[in-house]
């Protein structure tokens, strides 16, 4: 190579130094902390203005309006400053972002978050630790596995136990059911799915979940390839909790028709009711059939934080694997969750080496979370949000929120059931409330018609969301309470104004 080739290449030292800097401001480095700065006390300020003039959980904005200001952005030509950038963030977005955290919000499983948590997503986001692997985030490693056996803890699984953070209780419940498959397979039949696919008695694979259950439990049971005819739906109770006396006769029918049962899925907490499955009569049923047992607690999972309600959960201990959503029930961001296994040599099903990753030579195997992991390689930080939340406020403090949610969705229950307009479904072990608008003058009506008005007024206002559902083809509205914020005096301001619009429907003859 020549003399005059050598001089073409870049030059070390204080120069290069600083043109690096001068070129990439954009880049997180050593060069860019004013930048950093400005990006970080720009999106403060967002937020700030957020808390500031929401006053209503939605704007109301009509979604072909907004579709409409979509229209006219091109990403080819780059906004000029960051004031540019959050000026249309602002109009596009936290204008018209769901605000989950004021009171009038009770429609969906979304709760306000903690502010030591939202702390920790700026660290998340800036240092970008990738959860995999020991050598990508070792400090985060052993954060993670420390929140993990703390759960397994509260839970009350032994020293065995272990699991993962995952993105969402519809993953872990995938985890659930992906262990419970090939567990079977592997300790009664030798074979090993991983390497040889579905043996041909697969479709003869019977699960068992409640009526009510999370509707993961289809999508899952599809993608392992078992389809949606594995599953046996067991009839719930007046209160929609699993019927254990059913479910005893549905697997004993599921054996004399010459199908495998393998496995149990109980909900703790179920996302139209509230309301939990007998955990503990399931677990023994589980266990007399030797069959895996997988808990949701995806939504009641907050229980675990409680010394009032705690004992709803007594049962979950039995269970071989749990779903834990913090960002339903510990008040964290989203995502926040995890997979639990009650002994750690369920998790052997998953493991997979690969050289450039987690080679079988390493000498911290068990450091590598990725051997825990399904459908996540790289993957964030998310327990460092946790972490922030335990140690600066406790279990007992976030357990008080809890309670406070469960006794004011009691109180607003009776409030509801006392009332002659309205008629209550169901009362609930956590903070679902079913009911619907249906005066006496109105009998006779199409009252799934008049709330469905109801439900679209309030939505168009934006001054209260909630949900619905169907039940029995009936059409009811349904309240959430995840916010401790939200009192019995907002209850009845939420439902004046669901009697006022229902006041002013007028119905088709």
């Amino acid at each position: 190579m020549s003399n005059t080739m050598y001089a073409e290449l870049p030059q070390s030292g204080p120069d290069l130094l600083t043109r690096e800097k001068e070129t990439y401001p954009d880049i997180f480095h050593e060069g860019a902390a004013a930048e950093y700065s400005k990006a970080i006390t720009g999106a403060h300020d967002l937020v700030v203005n957020f808390l500031h003039r929401n006053r209503k959980p939605f704007s109301g904005i009509p979604a072909a309006e907004l579709k409409a200001a979509f229209a006219a952005i091109d990403f080819d030509t780059p906004l000029p400053d960051y004031e540019s950038l959050l000026q249309e963030v602002q109009e596009l977005y936290v204008k018209h972002a769901t605000a989950f955290h004021l009171p009038e919000y009770i429609a969906h499983l979304n709760c306000p978050v903690v502010i030591p948590a939202i702390g920790a997503e700026v660290l998340i986001a800036a240092i970008n630790s990738s959860q995999d692997t020991w050598d990508q985030s070792a400090g985060g490693t052993l954060m993670e596995q420390k929140l993990i056996s703390w759960t397994c803890n509260e839970i009350g699984f032994g020293k065995e136990a272990d699991g993962v953070f995952t993105a969402g209780g519809s993953q872990s419940n995938l985890m659930g059911l992906l262990l419970a498959r090939d567990y079977y397979a592997t300790a009664y039949t030798q074979h090993n799915i991983k390497k040889a696919g579905l043996p041909a008695e697969a479709s003869r694979y019977r699960i068992f979940i409640s009526e009510k259950a999370h509707f993961s439990n289809h999508k899952n049971a599809a993608l392992l390839g078992l389809g949606e005819q594995s599953l046996v739906e067991i009839k719930t109770d007046e209160r929609f909790r699993m019927n254990a006396l059913l479910l005893q006769e549905a697997i004993e029918r599921e054996i004399s028709q010459g199908n495998i049962p393998i496995a149990i899925v109980a909900t703790a907490g179920t996302t139209d009711f509230g309301n939990l499955d007998p955990l503990a009569e399931i677990g023994r049923i589980a266990a007399r059939y030797k069959l895996w047992y997988h808990i949701d607690a995806a939504y009641g999972c907050g229980l675990l934080l409680t010394e009032k309600y705690r004992s709803l959960l007594n049962g979950m201990e039995l269970a071989h694997s749990v779903t834990i959503d913090y960002h339903k029930s510990f008040f964290q961001p989203i995502s926040s969750s995890a997979f639990i296994v009650r002994d750690k040599k369920y998790l052997q099903l998953l493991r997979m080496h690969v050289d450039y990753l987690n080679p079988k030579d390493e000498d911290y195997d068990d450091l590598n979370q990725i051997n825990k992991s399904v459908t996540q390689s790289t993957r964030r930080f998310d327990a460092l949000k946790l972490w922030f939340t335990l140690r600066l406020m406790g279990k007992q403090k976030l357990g008080a929120y809890t309670e406070t949610i469960i006794e004011t969705a009691e109180k607003a229950a009776e409030v509801i059931a006392l009332d002659s307009d309205l008629e209550l479904l169901s009362y609930s072990d956590i903070g679902v409330i079913l009911f619907r608008y249906a005066p006496e003058k109105y009998k006779g009506s199409d009252l799934s018609a008049l709330n469905q008005y109801i439900k679209k007024a309030l939505f168009n206002s934006g001054e209260v969301l909630v949900a619905s559902t169907r039940v029995n083809g009936d059409f009811y509205l349904k309240f959430t309470m995840l916010n401790p914020l939200t009192t019995l005096d907002h209850i009845r301001h939420i439902l004046q104004l669901i009697k006022q619009h229902g006041a002013a429907y007028h119905p088709k003859n």
